[in-house]
């Protein structure tokens, strides 16, 4: 399991989640930023610096972005 970014990132992008992530697996995908779920070691830095409120632990996505757990990933395949 890991963190997923969401499409609440989209248009926002702030970066402030690039700053805290100890292990640099947040990568830019063009509209949004998206974790790579095989780098991501689940610390939560990244949700809790994110000002849009777009970063959610895999197990915790709302039901309106479950879809972002698979965007994230097939970015990375």
């Amino acid at each position: 399991m890991s963190y997923v970014i969401t499409s609440l990132c989209a248009g926002v992008r702030d970066g402030a989640c690039l700053q805290v992530c100890p292990c640099d697996c947040i990568h830019d995908a063009g509209e949004q930023f998206v974790i790579d779920p095989d780098e991501c070691i689940d610390c939560g830095a990244c949700a809790a610096a994110c000002p849009a409120g777009a970063i959610f632990h895999e197990l915790d996505l709302p039901e309106a972005h479950r879809d972002a757990a698979g965007l994230n990933r097939a970015f990375f395949r």
